[in-house]
């Protein structure tokens, strides 16, 4: 594997990297210590609403091909303290490679973190209990018509809210602050009162945060940002009815390495 591409956008660098078949993943490190990481080459969720998975999945990466997109970032000078399993692919769909990846870095002194779908739910479960510094759980739909729709592929929300409950239910209300729900804002497909009424709903059961996420726009999906005003009123909605919400922070905004723009084989003709 090597670096073939570094685009940098003030606040994000994307890294483009090859591996020995030709393919190329991306990985984002941001916020001067973070680096965000991709575990498989396209994504078979093929949410609808992202530019990783409109391939589907090409392969799975090796750990060591995880791993090395931490030590090729450290070898281009980069000072990395967490490691975010947020990049292209689902997480959970690779487990095993990732597993030994998590690993590694956990030796290294590295605090991880991951978003999932949830999908398979038996790896969830497992995720869970390990010793992460973070799961964000992406819901992106409150009921399974609208989750389907944007998220083609994964549990039940029953399934994945109980798993989740369960699990939360005999943590300290400190380490619940290391689980939030991922909810992507996306104008006139999952922003009506009824939907985030069952957001706040599922939020209070849980216990837990919502991130609340302002959607990047991508040529060839249909999908549109919300207003500035919008997403503030969302934002405003959730906190009068008790939920705690992190907003897009301005590393998840960019249109180089946000939220949902990692691509595969970018620059390839």
């Amino acid at each position: 594997m090597k670096i073939e591409t570094v685009i940098e956008d003030q606040l994000n660098k994307l890294l483009e990297i090859e591996t020995e078949d030709r393919f190329t993943v991306e990985s984002v490190y941001y916020r001067g210590d973070t680096l965000c990481i991709s575990t498989q080459v396209g994504c078979p969720i093929r949410c609808s609403f992202c530019a990783s998975g409109k391939e589907g999945l090409l392969r799975n990466l090796t750990a060591k091909e995880i791993v090395y997109q931490y030590e090729l970032a450290v070898s281009d000078g980069m000072n990395i303290k967490n490691i975010a399993f947020a990049g292209i692919g689902e997480p959970l769909l690779n487990w095993e490679n990732v597993k030994k990846a998590f690993y590694y870095f956990k030796e290294k002194g590295l605090r991880s973190s991951f978003y999932t779908t949830g999908f398979p739910v038996k790896n969830f479960i497992e995720l869970l209990e390990l010793p992460h510094s973070g799961v964000t759980l992406s819901l992106h739909g409150v009921n399974d018509r609208k989750r389907r729709e944007l998220i083609p592929k994964g549990e039940k929300i029953e399934n994945i809210i109980s798993v989740f409950k369960e699990h939360l239910s005999g943590l300290s209300k400190r380490k619940r602050k290391l689980y939030s729900i991922a909810y992507l804002l996306i104008s006139g497909v999952n922003d009506s009162k009824e939907e985030l009424k069952e957001l706040v709903r599922i939020s209070k059961e849980l216990g837990i945060g919502v991130s609340l996420l302002k959607y990047n726009e991508i040529e060839g999906i249909p999908y549109r940002t919300t207003s500035d005003e919008e997403y503030e009123k969302v934002f405003l909605f959730l906190r009068e009815n008790g939920i705690k919400v992190t907003l897009s922070n301005r590393y998840r905004t960019r249109k180089i390495g946000g939220c949902g723009t990692l691509m595969v084989n970018r620059l390839k003709s």
